[in-house]
């Protein structure tokens, strides 16, 4: 199937999924305000017409003052969420545009108070003001979301509300405002003190493993039988939970127990490879790392699920002596292909350029990267020796040496694990060849190795100093 064909396909089953779940929502929701009312309101029309959102500011006031006790301000949460739910998506962009202009700080207040707070007489006044204009910074559009943390699915929802804004605010200064707000208040609900830790077996429930099914963003799981490889005795996969969201993945990891870092991804997912026993692994390579929840974004877990499994598997595990990565190199193909379309086989040494001057598939004609460009260059086994040079030791340099002005690598899975304090290990010759693999890095994936005893000098090393951490071997490849 093709890449484009899969995402599609995953869009329309998320899309589904969420059909559904939105539609038991709304009837969960339903019986929560119902609880509390007298009758319901009518439903919105989907686009959310005028009148309807002069309703919708009064709904937002009204939960807002919180009249009638904790009963009465979950049922006002459940309506508002049934009137978002019932809208389509023009009167989903009204209704959050309505709450990110209508209920943000008022900033003559703001002014007013930062007024006091300059003339504030002593130090008693000051801090009282500061109390103050503390109090007035925080939108009241932030109290109206925190009231969904008490309802059933409620966390979820905002989790899906941020996905949609994060679309919605790319070219929109009061939306990107509210989803900012949003973010702020899912990172410290997903504080990592709140999160549950599993190993998911085949014996999971049936619902999990199909999410792990679509969630998977590294090496698509193709079938069942696919999936339940992946889940055999050498094998583990790890995911964080949270308590308001049971069943709900929010970021899994896959590992392989194995003697000695894996060189290739193709053996590990081999489905007729037979199952080997944990008790004679020495190293467990960690192969796939998906974030499940796309409203969660840029609020790190990656870094502490590694962690945590590394413990976990210890404890397990015992003689495990190895903890490393089989990590794809996603970034390298494209920016390999702006660098040849810059300097041409300039980028190449003098006895690089001979070997593939020498080939007859079109070497002379534009060089490496009308070779690269080739579909089936990989099945063609006197060009691929010729390449393997070139292309290990353009990308060691583009591991190691292409940085962005704060001194971070630009390849954004280097850059997730050197900052988790693992150091580039082994680069490996046709790590991947599926289509995917060959796009993204020509075949070509990397080990980086979580040496425990080292990970906290490397973080700083790379942190703090920008210096990448790396092996002989691989320094060895950008050596002239």
């Amino acid at each position: 199937m093709a890449m484009s064909e899969r995402i599609s396909l995953l869009d329309r089953t998320l899309n589904s999924l969420r059909g559904a779940w939105r539609d038991s929502l709304r009837g969960a929701w339903r019986d929560i305000a119902a609880s509390a009312r007298d009758a319901l309101t009518s439903p919105p029309r989907p686009e959310l017409s005028r009148e309807d959102a002069e309703r919708l500011r009064s709904q937002l006031r009204d939960c807002l003052e919180g009249r009638g006790g904790e009963v009465s301000a979950r049922a006002r949460a459940a309506e508002l969420g049934r009137t978002y739910l019932a809208l389509n998506a023009v009167g989903r962009e009204r209704f959050l545009r309505l709450l990110a202009t209508e209920f943000d700080i008022d900033h003559r207040e703001v002014a007013r108070i930062s007024a006091q707070l300059q003339s504030a007489a002593d130090d008693f006044e000051r801090r009282k003001v500061e109390r103050t204009l503390r109090q007035a910074l925080e939108p009241p559009r932030v109290k109206l979301l925190t009231q969904f943390n008490g309802l059933p699915e409620g966390v979820k929802f905002l989790v899906d509300l941020r996905a949609e804004l994060m679309r919605l605010g790319r070219e929109d200064v009061d939306l990107a405002a509210l989803e900012q707000d949003l973010k702020a208040l899912l990172t410290s609900w997903f504080d990592i003190g709140f999160l549950e830790l599993r190993c998911i077996t085949w014996d999971a429930p049936a619902a999990l493993l199909e999410k792990l099914m679509l969630y998977e963003a590294v090496h698509e799981i193709r079938s069942w039988n696919d999936l339940k490889n992946r889940l055999e005795a050498d094998r583990r996969c790890f995911a964080f939970f949270h308590p308001r969201m049971p069943q709900e993945p929010i970021i899994f990891l896959e590992v392989a127990l194995t003697k000695g870092m894996s060189d290739n991804v193709q053996s590990l997912l081999d489905e007729s490879a037979p199952i080997g026993d944990p008790a004679d692994a020495d190293t467990a390579n960690f192969y796939s790392i998906s974030n499940c929840q796309r409203g969660l974004w840029g609020i790190s877990f990656g870094d502490f699920l590694i962690k945590r499994v590394v413990d976990m598997l210890a404890a397990e595990l015992p003689h495990l002596k190895t903890y490393a990565t089989l990590s794809p190199i996603p970034g390298f193909g494209a920016w390999l292909e702006q660098r040849l379309g810059e300097e041409g086989d300039d980028l190449l040494k003098e006895d690089e350029r001979a070997a593939i001057a020498g080939l007859s598939r079109g070497g002379n004609d534009g060089g490496l990267a009308t070779l690269i460009a080739a579909p089936d260059w990989i099945a063609d086994e006197v060009t691929v020796q010729a390449l393997k040079a070139p292309l290990m030791r353009l990308c060691a340099r583009y591991l190691l040496n292409e940085t962005t002005p704060a001194g971070r690598a630009i390849d954004p899975v280097a850059h997730f694990h050197l900052s988790n304090g693992a150091r580039i290990e082994r680069i490996n010759w046709r790590g991947d060849l599926s289509k995917k693999g060959l796009q993204q890095s020509f075949g070509m994936m990397i080990n980086y190795l979580y040496r425990l005893g080292d990970i906290e000098e490397n973080h700083e090393a790379y942190t703090g100093e920008g210096r990448i951490t790396a092996s002989a071997g691989v320094l060895r490849l950008i050596k002239d």
